[in-house]
């Protein structure tokens, strides 16, 4: 689950505010919102053969928080389009790749909290890397160990999980414990002490609907807004469970229900689909190496299947 430095990616040219500049080089000003209090959204995209899957979701996901927000200014889709484009030509990237676009309410002229401090802006930051799915189930592979973190998400009266922006200390808290436990990645519970969503993916099981037990037909299920952003991968999983006349629900799901599950998947831009294997020290499924259920390989497929035809040219 830790990362690696990819040798393809040390030249690298950074996109701020239109100029490629070497990433050895790269800065933003310590008077801009990001610094001084994580103030911008940011979207992960992937590049699939020359195309971005569900970049208008991505990019409207972006420009809906940025208006949340109250920025004063916000780049258009086809602005944004463009400095995506001028990346990923400048760094001769066509496929393997995953961008992080990000976009601040832009410089201040004076330390402090207040946006009318904000006087120049927004500052938009596009960074493509090459990378492949962190995640990303390989024959063989043990599956992801999660463990449940004492961090919860806030409630949307506290701050709207729809809004995605860039103060991640909750999630890297969450982080910081399951390192501790050595585990690969937390599980987080909103306020009432149901299921959330990961310290960075969405979290989605499978097994009987409890409220259904005289029927063992597998259902997928994934818990609802409430407590977690809503995912664009999150999002395909349920078309395409819809497609495929595959039986899922969102709702509220407890501990007891994920310890119990038949199976359990993480789904996110950066790692599409990845199967659990372990939470909280039980055992999900079988848990064998290589035991990935059959309802997240079957996903898994048709998740990437849709990769291959649907997505918007960039390159």
């Amino acid at each position: 689950m830790l990362q690696k430095f990819n040798e393809l990616n040390r030249d690298l040219k950074i996109n701020i505010n239109g100029e490629l500049i070497h990433r050895d080089e790269a800065g933003i000003s310590p008077f801009d919102s990001l610094v001084q209090g994580g103030d911008g959204v940011w979207e992960g995209l992937r590049v699939y053969n020359g195309k971005i899957f569900k970049l208008d979701e991505h990019l409207g996901r972006l420009r809906r928080s940025a208006k949340a927000l109250a920025f004063a200014e916000i780049p258009s889709r086809d602005e944004l389009v463009a400095e995506i484009k001028k990346t990923l030509a400048g760094n001769g990237m066509k496929d393997g790749v995953h961008i992080r676009i990000t976009l601040s309410r832009g410089t201040k002229i004076t330390s402090g909290m207040d946006p009318r401090l904000n006087q120049a802006g927004p500052t938009l930051i596009v960074l493509a890397e090459h990378k492949a799915p962190v995640y990303r189930d390989a024959e063989g592979s043990s599956g992801l160990n999660l463990c449940t973190s004492s961090i919860r998400r806030f409630a949307p009266d506290m701050m709207d999980p729809n809004i995605h922006h860039n103060n991640l200390i909750q999630s890297i808290m969450a982080k910081v414990e399951a390192n501790a436990n050595g585990a690969d990645d937390a599980l987080m519970l909103d306020q009432r002490g149901f299921m959330a969503e990961a310290n960075a993916t969405n979290v989605f099981i499978v097994g009987a609907h409890p409220a259904h037990s005289s029927d063992p037909t597998p259902v997928v299920q994934t818990s609802t807004t409430a407590a977690c952003p809503e995912g664009i991968t999150r999002q395909t999983i349920l078309e395409i469970c819809r497609a495929e006349g595959i039986r899922c629900v969102e709702r509220d799901i407890s501990l007891a229900h994920v310890y119990n599950a038949d199976e359990c998947f993480t789904t996110g831009t950066m790692g599409e689909l990845a199967w659990v294997s372990k939470v909280d020290g039980r055992t999900i499924g079988d848990g064998k190496v290589g035991g990935m259920g059959a309802m997240t390989r079957r996903l898994s497929g048709l998740f990437v299947e849709r990769t291959k035809v649907e997505g918007v040219t960039v390159c």
